[in-house]
């Protein structure tokens, strides 16, 4: 049998690691044991936000769902057209006008007590289930973390505390600081200028497939924590993998520093 090549070997290695959990997406040659030094994480991968969705049901018996749909579509489409129209708002204000739009839409009744409400909800959010130990055991690799977020500062230092995560992120960097938006390239360049390190030392955790795909554009090593298994966006540019949770980062993670 002729001996594999590194480049085979870890494409080997990957596709093996794909059966324990996570789908390797696309070839993440160069990114063993050597390069990755740091794991970037969105917020939502990291933090559950089904809370707030659940609290619209139940203050809008049967349209909830409804709400929150048009809601979270307006959530980010407001974010974006503030960013490119050079009139930025911060992601709370971005999400409170839109929940506002999104009732207006359904003629549903939003007074101020419901309003705050909703609102004051992402500053209750926890970490996901497996979200603790994932990120400890990522530690324990020796891997430095982060999140990198459209969220502001209040929402992610509120989910750190709400989660008992104080010090497990090296940075918790928020594009509001540049008042800008992911994908904006200039968002995913505040990690390398924290760090120091450069793009080929990062693996960045997405929970937005477009995330994802601008993260990969930039030119991080991208994995895509696709909790909600929704498909993969048309956007011309694929994640080096995905999988349904942290424990599967987790499972790739050391798979690639296996190498």
């Amino acid at each position: 049998m002729m001996p594999l090549n590194r480049r085979q070997f870890l494409s080997l290695a990957v596709t093996g690691a794909a059966a324990m959990g996570y789908e390797s997406m696309s070839p993440v040659y160069g990114t063993g044991k050597s390069k990755i030094k740091a794991i970037l994480f969105d917020a939502f991968p990291v933090f559950d936000s089904r809370p707030v969705f659940i609290l619209a049901e139940h203050l809008f018996p049967g349209r909830g769902a409804e709400l929150s749909n048009v809601w979270r579509t307006k959530q980010f489409e407001y974010q974006w057209l503030h960013a490119l129209s050079g009139r930025y708002v911060d992601f709370w204000q971005a999400t409170e006008d839109s929940l506002v739009y999104a009732a207006r839409l359904l003629k549903l009744e939003l007074t101020p007590h419901k309003r705050k409400y909703l609102m004051d909800a992402y500053l209750s959010l926890k970490a996901w289930p497996d979200a603790p130990a994932a990120l400890e055991t990522l530690r324990s690799e020796g891997l430095r973390l982060a999140i990198l977020s459209n969220a502001t500062p209040k929402i992610l230092d509120a989910g750190i505390k709400n989660s008992s995560l104080e010090g497990k992120f090296e940075h918790v960097i928020s594009t509001d600081k540049i008042k800008t938006y992911k994908p904006d390239p200039r968002a995913y360049q505040m990690a390398i200028d924290a760090f120091g390190l450069t793009k080929e030392e990062f693996l960045f955790a997405a929970f937005a497939g477009w995330d994802a795909a601008g993260a990969k554009s930039f030119g991080y090593t991208t994995y895509w924590v696709n909790r909600l298994n929704l498909p993969q966006e048309e956007l011309g540019v694929t994640p080096d993998a995905a999988g349904k949770d942290l424990s599967d980062l987790v499972a790739f993670v050391k798979a690639l520093r296996q190498v």
